[in-house]
C-alpha cells in the first residue's frame, strides 16, 4: 500500500484542509520548542502540532502533587544561549513542575514560538507520500499537514500507561492518572484515597496526598529503591563575596547561583564528559576494595548529599553485582530505621539491584508509612481484580475510597509515536516495524522513514542521561543534517537496514554488561503487558554517543542514504 495523498484522516473523517511546509515538528515540549528555534534559523516554513494548549512537554502533563524533576535545576536547561542562561534565576535545587513549565513558557515568549505552534491538536497518523515525496499527518480536528521533513519530538516519558483492570470505569467516585493530572486543583481533603503504584510519581505524591487524605491506602506490587533528595533554595553570594575561581560540581548545596552562572561554559562542558551528562561527585574506585566501614562513610555521606549521585559512591555498582549489593543493602537499613513499623518496613524494602530501575528521589517518602492514615498493602501475590463502584478488590479483599490514583506511569520510550499510525511508503506502519521491539539507527531514525528523524529515540542515551543536553545533540544534529542536504542539492535522507541493525546489535551488546538492563523495568517495557522486551535506551554513555554521531557525520553519514 502506498500513500497517495487521499482518504481519511485517524478519525475517520476526511479533512478540512491541507497546509504545506517546509518541516514539521510533532510535539510541543523541550524538544520541539528548540527545533523549531534551530528549523527558523534554517529559514525554513515550519509547524508545530501540539496536543496540549500550551508548552512544556512531560512538565505541561505532569502536575501531581509533589512532581519535580530529579535532576538538578541548573542543570536541567537550555545551553544554547548564554544570554537565557544569565537571565532565568532557578529558586531551588529541584525545580518544581510548574517552575519548569514557567521556565518552558519563558522560552516560548523569549523566541516568539507560539506563532508557529497549533495547540489543542493531535496527530493522529503520519504516511509519506512518494509521489509528493513529503509526510503528510493528519489530526484529531479534522487539519492536514504536508511538509518533506517531519520530526518526532514526541517524548520519552509521554503516553500514559493506564492499567486495564476489570470495571475500570465502573468505580463510581473520580480517578486520577499522574501523567495526565487535571490542571485545577485536586482537594483530598477529608477522602479516603487509594493510589496503585510506588514508582517515581507515587513516591513523590504519597507523601502531600497522605497530609490531605482522611486515610491513604498504598497498593505496591514491587517496592522501590529511593534515596533523599535534599532539596533547599539554591544558595546566592553575599554582597562582596568573592567567588572562587574554580569550575563548580554539580549536586554541591555550597555552590551559589552566581558561581554556576560565572562559570556556565565551562560547567556544561565538564558535564557533557560524564557518561549520564551530569556533573557530580563520581569515585571510580571499587566498592569491593573498601572497608565495610570505608563503604559505610561513603554510603551515608552521599545520603545525606542527597539526590542520584548516591550511586557515584563506587565505580562498580552498576558493574557488579557484589558490589551493587552493598548499596542495595545500606538503603534497605535506611529504610528500616525509617520506618517504625517492621513488617510495613519489610515491604517497603527493595530486593535485587539498586539502580537496575530509576533511582528515585523523594522527600520523607518512607517516613509518611509512620502516619496513622496511611496503610500499605502488597499485591505481589494478591493482584488487584477488579475495580467496583465503591472502590477496588485486590488479593480477594474489598477496599472501600473516594478517588482513586493510577501512579502507572507511562508506555516509555515508544508508546507516544506507537499510538500515531506511522506509514512509511510501503505502507508498513511503525507498530509493524517495531513488533519484536523498537530498532532505530542512532535512535535518530528508522529505517523505511525516510526524511523523518525522532529526538532521543529509543537506542540513544535519552533517558539514562540529562534530558535537554542529549535534546540539544540531536536537534543540532539534525539541523545540520538539513542544512548538508540544502547545500548539495538533497531532498531525501533515509537510515539503512544494516546500518540499524548494527546499531541495535551494538546497543544490546553494551547493555549486555551492565546491571541496569537485569530486572523488569520500564527501560524494557517491563510495565506494559505484551511489550516486548528490549532495553530501549543507550546505555554506552552520553560522550561515546556523542563521539559515534560526530564518526558518522564525517564519513559521510555514514549508514545513511542521501539522495
Amino acid at each position: 500500500m502506498t500513500g497517495t495523498g487521499g482518504g481519511p484522516n485517524g478519525n475517520g473523517r476526511e479533512p478540512q484542509n491541507e497546509q504545506a511546509f517546509d518541516a514539521l515538528v510533532v510535539g510541543a515540549g523541550f524538544a520541539g520548542m528548540y527545533m523549531l528555534h534551530r528549523l527558523r534559523g534554517l529559514g525554513l516554513k515550519t509547524r508545530v502540532i501540539e496536543a496540549g494548549s500550551g508548552v512544556g512537554g512531560t512538565w505541561y502533563w505532569n502536575r501531581y502533587p509533589g512532581a519535580r524533576c530529579d535532576v538538578e535545576s541548573v542543570q536541567y536547561s537550555y545551553q544554547f544561549d548564554p544570554d537565557l542562561e544569565q537571565e532565568w534565576d532557578w529558586t531551588e535545587h529541584y525545580a518544581t513542575q510548574p517552575e519548569i513549565l514557567r521556565y518552558a513558557d519563558h522560552v516560548a515568549d523569549r523566541f516568539d514560538l507560539r506563532r508557529d505552534i497549533d495547540f489543542d491538536t493531535r496527530v493522529t497518523a503520519a504516511r509519506f507520500d512518494e509521489v509528493r515525496g513529503a509526510w503528510i499527518l493528519d489530526t484529531d480536528n479534522r487539519q492536514r499537514y504536508v511538509a518533506p521533513v517531519c520530526v518526532m519530538a514526541t517524548g520519552c516519558l509521554s503516553a500514559p500507561n493506564t492499567p486495564r483492570f476489570d470495571g475500570i470505569d465502573r468505580f463510581s467516585g473520580p480517578t486520577y492518572h499522574t501523567g495526565a493530572w487535571p490542571h485545577e486543583p485536586v482537594d483530598f481533603s477529608g477522602q479516603r484515597v487509594g493510589i496503585i503504584g510506588t514508582g517515581s510519581s507515587a513516591i513523590q505524591s504519597i507523601p502531600l496526598i497522605a497530609e490531605q487524605a482522611r486515610h491513604l491506602t498504598v497498593f505496591q506490587r514491587t517496592a522501590h529503591y529511593s534515596v533523599p533528595a535534599r532539596n533547599h533554595p539554591l544558595k546566592r553570594a553575599a554582597p562582596g563575596e568573592t567567588m572562587n575561581g574554580a569550575v563548580p560540581l554539580g549536586y554541591d548545596p555550597e555552590v551559589t547561583v552566581e558561581e554556576i552562572k560565572a562559570h556556565y561554559p565551562a560547567f556544561r562542558a565538564s558535564a557533557k564528559q560524564f557518561a549520564t551528562g551530569l556533573s557530580y561527585a563520581l569515585n571510580k574506585d571499587s566498592a569491593l576494595d573498601a572497608t565495610p566501614e570505608e563503604r559505610r562513610r561513603a554510603y551515608e555521606a552521599r545520603w545525606q548529599r542527597g539526590g542520584v549521585p548516591f550511586l557515584g559512591a563506587y565505580g562498580d555498582l552498576l558493574s557488579d553485582e557484589q558490589a551493587n549489593e552493598t548499596a542495595a543493602e545500606f538503603v534497605r537499613e535506611k529504610i528500616r530505621e525509617t520506618v517504625n513499623d517492621p513488617e510495613t518496613a519489610e515491604l517497603l524494602c527493595p530486593s535485587g539491584v539498586i539502580g537496575c530501575k530509576r533511582l528515585v528521589v523523594d522527600t520523607d517518602y518512607f517516613a509518611t508509612y509512620n502516619r496513622d492514615n496511611v496503610t500499605l498493602v502488597d499485591i505481589s501475590d494478591g493482584p488487584i481484580e477488579r475495580l467496583t463502584p465503591e472502590g477496588l478488590c485486590a488479593g480477594g479483599q474489598d477496599y472501600a475510597f473516594d478517588a482513586i490514583v493510577f501512579a502507572t506511569g507511562f508506555d516509555a520510550m515508544t508508546g507516544a509515536l506507537n499510538r500515531i499510525d506511522i506509514r512509511g511508503a510501503d505502507g508498513r506502519s511503525l507498530v509493524e516495524r517495531w513488533a519484536e521491539g523498537p530498532k532505530s539507527y542512532l535512535g535518530l531514525m528508522v529505517a523505511g522513514l525516510p526524511n523523518l528523524f525522532t529526538i532521543t529515540g529509543p537506542g540513544s542515551p535519552s533517558v539514562l542521561s540529562n534530558m535537554i543536553p542529549s535534546i540539544e545533540q540531536h536537534v543540532d544534529w539534525i539541523t545540520d543534517c538539513i542544512r548538508h542536504m540544502r547545500a548539495n542539492g538533497l531532498n531525501r535522507i533515509e537510515a539503512t537496514e544494516a546500518a540499524q541493525e548494527d546499531w541495535v546489535a551494538h546497543a544490546r551488546e553494551v547493555a549486555g554488561g551492565s546491571l541496569r538492563s537485569s530486572c523488569s523495568s520500564w527501560y524494557v517495557g517491563a510495565n506494559v503487558p505484551g511489550k516486548p522486551r528490549v532495553f530501549m535506551p543507550y546505555i554506552g554513555g552520553f560522550p561515546a554517543y556523542v563521539q559515534r554521531c560526530e564518526e558518522i557525520v564525517a564519513n559521510g553519514y555514514e549508514g545513511f542514504l542521501l539522495s
